[in-house]
């Protein structure tokens, strides 16, 4: 392995996502409850207008940002920034049943519910490449603080 060679510990868990479907509905359903996300047909969405925070990880202003630069617009949302917790099932994609349909997990929701299952306290430093940090690490940091 890579890591050996470059003389680095090996990590402790290396999780796959489908093996945490259920840990991710969980969370889903936590966010949800909280009042941080909403209903879009079978898709959940979070909604970063209920967070006044968004933005302060990256240093991005939702303000600036360009509706449609990075993904499609989806006039079903709110607010075009908001993103999917929960997205439902497209033909010849993977999916699970869920309370919302069946589906598959948003990108971000996928970190955020693994790292909570193996970290179960809170925890300050999370590596990753600098180019994930919007949104992924912006949307992983609002996740978990509304859960």
């Amino acid at each position: 392995m890579f890591l050996s060679i470059i003389q680095c510990l090996l990590p402790t868990h290396q999780p796959y996502v489908s093996e945490h479907i259920e840990h991710i509905k969980d969370l889903i359903t936590q966010i949800i409850n909280n009042e941080y996300a909403y209903l879009v047909g079978g898709d959940v969405v979070f909604d970063v207008d209920e967070f006044p925070n968004y933005g302060q990880l990256s240093g991005q202003k939702l303000e600036h940002n360009q509706a449609g630069e990075r993904v499609a617009v989806d006039s079903r949302k709110r607010n075009p920034a908001d993103f999917a917790l929960w997205k439902s099932a497209k033909p010849g994609e993977p999916s699970w049943e869920s309370p919302w349909g069946p589906g598959r997990p948003g990108w971000h929701i996928e970190c955020s519910a693994m790292s909570a299952h193996y970290m179960t306290f809170k925890f300050d430093i999370h590596g990753d490449g600098i180019d994930l940090i919007f949104p992924h690490h912006e949307n992983e940091v609002a996740q978990r603080l509304h859960q």
